[in-house]
C-alpha cells in the first residue's frame, strides 16, 4: 500500500484575511504549504479490472474505483466506503471524500472513498447502487489484506452520495454463491450507515430535481421507479444502524429528508440517531472551525464507539451509594469518562 493515514492534528487550510493584520503573501503560502505536507496519495484500486458491467468506455468516467486510505496510526480493524455527493452529476470528492477519509483515519478506521459512475455521464439506475455494492464487496474480499473485521464494514454517504449510501444499505443482497466472480459471493451489506444532509426520496415533494433527473435518466416521469428508489419505503429490520446529519436551513436538500428516513428506521426499530442543526447551508461536509455546526463529527465519534465499530467495549457492572455531605443522594446519574476521550477539536 503507498496510501498513509493523515496526522492526528490535520487541519485544511482555511484562510480568514483580517486587514488590520496585514498578513502578508508569504504567510500565506507558508499556509497553504503546511496543508500541503500533509497531503496524502491514496492508492487507486478499479473496483473491475476487466471493465465494469455496463461500462460505456474505458475513460475515468466509465471506470468506477476507490481510492484507499489506510488507517496507518492505531488502527482499530473498522472500515468505511465513502460516497461524496454531487447530485448525481459530479462527485464533491475533496470536501466530502478525501477530508472524511482522514477524519475517519483519526479514528483508526481504513477508508475507501468511492467514485461511481454518473448520471451526468449517461448512467443510470441501477449503476450507481451496483458501483457502492461493488465496493463494499471488494472490501469485505479483502478485508484479511487490510486487517479489516468483516463484519465492520460501513458507508458514508453526503447528498446525493447520502441516497446512493442509503440504496446500499437498503437495497443490499447476501452475495452470490454460484458467482464466478469470488467477489460477487459475499455480502453486499453494509454494518453501520452514516449520512450527511441525504437525498432520500426521489418523489417530487422533497426530492433534490437535480439527483433525480440524473439518477433516473430520460424517464425522468417515471413515479413508479421513483417511489421504489425512495429509501424511506425500504427500510426493513435488516437496515443497518445509522447516523444523520442535518441542518434546518438547508434549501437544497430539505430536511424532510432525513426525517422521513429516520422515522422508517424507527419504525422498524432498527438502532438510529439523528442530529439535525438549526443553522447552515446544504453541503457543508465536515465543517471544521465552526465551532456549532462542527461538533457533529464529534457526536458520530461517540456514536461509533459507544456502538462498538471501533472496537469491542469493555463493559463491567457498578454497584455503591454515592454521597453529598454524608447524606445519600435519592436520584441522579453518575458519567464515566473514558482515558481516551474523543478530541474535541
Amino acid at each position: 500500500m503507498n496510501g498513509a493515514g493523515a496526522p492526528k492534528d490535520f487541519r485544511p487550510a482555511s484562510i480568514t484575511c483580517i486587514p488590520a493584520m496585514k498578513k502578508s503573501a508569504a504567510a500565506l503560502i507558508f499556509v497553504f504549504a503546511i496543508s500541503l505536507a500533509h497531503a496524502v496519495t491514496p492508492e487507486t484500486v478499479v473496483l473491475w479490472p476487466k471493465g465494469a458491467p455496463g461500462a460505456k468506455g474505458d475513460k475515468p468516467e466509465d471506470t468506477p474505483r476507490i481510492d484507499v486510505y489506510p488507517a496507518t496510526e492505531k488502527p482499530c480493524g473498522a472500515a468505511m466506503v465513502v460516497c461524496p455527493g454531487g447530485g448525481y452529476g459530479g462527485l464533491a470528492a475533496d470536501h466530502e471524500g478525501r477530508q472524511v477519509a482522514q477524519f475517519y483515519n483519526s479514528l483508526g478506521v481504513t477508508t475507501f472513498v468511492l467514485y461511481y459512475r454518473l448520471g451526468s455521464k449517461g448512467y443510470h439506475h441501477p449503476i450507481e447502487v451496483n458501483d457502492a455494492k461493488r465496493a463494499l464487496r471488494w472490501v469485505r474480499s479483502n478485508a484479511q489484506n487490510f486487517h479489516i473485521d468483516p463484519q465492520r464494514i460501513g458507508i458514508t454517504g453526503f447528498s446525493a452520495g447520502g441516497h446512493l449510501a442509503s440504496t446500499a444499505a437498503t437495497l443490499f443482497d447476501d452475495g452470490d454463491a454460484n458467482a464466478a466472480d469470488p467477489i460477487d459471493r459475499v455480502s453486499s451489506r453494509p454494518d453501520v450507515c452514516v449520512l450527511g444532509y441525504p437525498v432520500i426520496t426521489m418523489m417530487n415533494d422533497f426530492t433534490h430535481k437535480g439527483s433525480r433527473a440524473n439518477l433516473l435518466g430520460p424517464d425522468k416521469a417515471d413515479d413508479e421507479l421513483a417511489a421504489k428508489l425512495s429509501s424511506q419505503n425500504n427500510v426493513t429490520d435488516r437496515t443497518p444502524p445509522t447516523f444523520i446529519f442535518q441542518t434546518d436551513e438547508d434549501t437544497a436538500v430539505p430536511a424532510e429528508n432525513a426525517v422521513n428516513y429516520y422515522l422508517a428506521l424507527r419504525k422498524h426499530h432498527v438502532p438510529a440517531e439523528m442530529h439535525i442543526y438549526q443553522r447552515g447551508p446544504h453541503g457543508v461536509g465536515l465543517m471544521h472551525g465552526d465551532p456549532i455546526l462542527g461538533t457533529w463529527r464529534l457526536h458520530l465519534a461517540d456514536w461509533l464507539r459507544a456502538g462498538g465499530f471501533l472496537g469491542a467495549t469493555k463493559r463491567g457492572a457498578v454497584e455503591g451509594t454515592v454521597t453529598v455531605n454524608g447524606k445519600p443522594v435519592s436520584w441522579g446519574s453518575v458519567t464515566f469518562y473514558p482515558r481516551t476521550p474523543t478530541p474535541r477539536r
